[in-house]
């Protein structure tokens, strides 16, 4: 049955109006995006299509545009929608990290890094700059390289870093196919990485891994 066609107080949107997005559904919060659904689907239950066929919202939000078009009822139009939902989370949360102290939002900070790392299917390597009063003045994608590795210099870190007079960063990262867990490689890039800015008295807060929806925290595990 179309949703139009149930009691309104179980429609998704005015649900939504009604009550707030936090009470909806994952498939509830797709049936609002998606509008409508397919012949013989309604748009809640393509929502839980969508779900079940990616593994999780993640794997949805990650997939790639040939992914996403396989299943039926969706397409390019609806990819780039996404996208666009996407991007702009991304960029609503970089206000948000500018306009406050980045410490004092570690749940915004590991959203951010989701967003703009996540989805990458290669290894890149991030950081953000901030100032003397841990507020965020950029973020940049420095290095990127292969699934598995990643050449990273100190000496382009400590430049980009100066350059952006910044008082510290945080380092981020992402494992596109593994676990958020730090290789020994990760461990001895830090190091090498925390000592050649304490020469120039910058100071690295933090050091986060990004594998799909899991986020590691070098600082959270002692290791900063």
């Amino acid at each position: 049955m179309a949703i139009n066609h149930w009691p309104e107080e179980q429609r998704p949107r005015e649900r939504l109006i009604r009550h707030g997005a936090q009470m909806l559904s994952d498939a509830e919060l797709l049936a609002v995006f998606l509008r409508v659904g397919v012949a013989g689907k309604s748009a809640v239950d393509l929502g839980r299509d969508m779900i079940g066929h990616f593994g999780s919202l993640n794997g949805l939000f990650t997939a790639s545009l040939d992914d996403f078009a396989r299943m039926h009822g969706l397409g390019p139009a609806k990819y780039a929608q996404l996208q666009a939902v996407m991007e702009l989370a991304r960029r609503s949360l970089m206000e948000e990290l500018r306009l406050g102290e980045v410490l004092g939002s570690p749940k915004s900070v590991r959203q951010y890094l989701q967003l703009m790392l996540a989805k990458r299917p290669y290894e890149s390597f991030a950081v953000l700059f901030l100032d003397v009063k841990n507020r965020l003045l950029a973020s940049e994608e420095l290095f990127r390289g292969t699934l598995t590795q990643t050449s990273v210099y100190p000496r382009e870190v400590v430049k980009a870093a100066l350059a952006q007079n910044a008082a510290s960063i945080i380092l981020a990262h992402n494992h596109p196919s593994g676990t958020p867990e730090p290789s020994e490689a990760d461990r001895t890039l830090t190091g090498a990485l925390k000592q050649a800015l304490a020469l120039v008295d910058i100071r690295i807060l933090d050091h986060f891994i990004v594998a799909g929806s899991d986020v590691y925290s070098f600082a959270e595990h002692g290791e900063m």
